[in-house]
């Protein structure tokens, strides 16, 4: 083999509460993340050098800060077997929108790695390499509908099939994620839902409207652009969502739609005035 392609796939955040900062400064969250099918494109072609090549058609991300250069050299310096490698991206997932759109890239860089070269190695592997590079990649691991606990490593799986609607819409504001963590550990009093349980009878049940009625993220609560997020979030509902909520530390919001023809004319309506992507669960078993 000497080249592949491989899909990365976005989530979104279907609850989110944050249980506590650790003594590494992670913290410890609870969460249902749910793929969808939305995706970045990765290429990995094998070259003759021994260099690194990135193409990416968002030039900022074009630098040896990409998470994706950072995985190379880390499997580079383990594996003597790796050649130089070109690698192109087609970034379709927003940034700074609470999609894992790093995390995910990393994710299946590793995955695509292991079967471009061979590598063997097993699902622990890639997990813990991943857990080395960002806290978000070991649930990009999997393309379905997971429960994350400890700083996301800890996966739980959740036996589910459901295949459901939402309108995603990127806001023209961008979150730092570092900065959101930091507005948690300063809010005082922070009173947080749990409806993790309710999320996965949900998503076991296939019960849309059970998942919409417990759609929750505490990052709501801390957002300093409040006013926008709630804004989108009455406007997706609105447009015929059953409930709408904001993923990750933000900014993109998503709705849940019953049926693919409300979810398709709202995204029409709304298209008109935001960055506005369609999207089905995901969820291979």
């Amino acid at each position: 083999m000497e080249e592949i392609y491989i899909k990365a796939r976005a989530k979104v955040n279907l609850n989110l509460e944050i249980l506590g900062k650790r003594e590494d400064n992670y913290h410890n969250l609870e969460s249902v993340f749910q793929k969808v099918n939305l995706y970045d494109e990765i290429y990995i072609k094998k070259i003759q050098t021994d260099d690194f090549k990135l193409n990416i058609n968002v030039k900022e991300l074009e630098t040896k800060e990409n998470i994706i250069y950072k995985a190379y050299v880390k499997l580079k310096e383990k594996y003597k077997t790796i050649t130089g490698i070109e690698v192109t991206v087609n970034k379709k997932i927003p940034m700074q929108a609470g999609m894992a759109g790093g995390s995910t890239d990393c994710a299946a860089f590793i995955i695509a790695m292991n079967k471009l070269f061979d590598l063997k190695l097993s699902k622990e592997d890639m997990e813990s390499l991943g857990k080395s590079l960002g806290a978000d990649v070991v649930p990009c691991f999997y393309n379905k509908a997971v429960k994350a606990e400890g700083i996301g490593d800890i996966i739980t799986n959740i036996d589910t099939n459901f295949k459901y609607y939402m309108v995603i819409i990127k806001p023209k504001i961008a979150c730092n994620t570092k900065e959101m963590y930091q507005k948690i550990d300063a809010k005082k009093d922070l009173k947080q839902l749990h409806t993790t349980d309710d999320i996965i009878k949900a998503l076991e049940n296939k019960d849309i409207h059970l998942l919409a009625n417990n759609l929750y993220n505490v990052f709501e609560e801390v957002i300093q652009e409040k006013e926008i997020i709630e804004n989108v979030k009455k406007e997706l509902i609105k447009s015929g969502a059953l409930q709408a909520l904001m993923t990750g530390s933000g900014s993109c919001v998503y709705g849940i739609f019953k049926d693919k023809q409300s979810a398709k004319n709202a995204y029409i309506a709304l298209g008109k005035k935001y960055q506005t992507f369609i999207c089905i669960s995901y969820n291979v078993r």
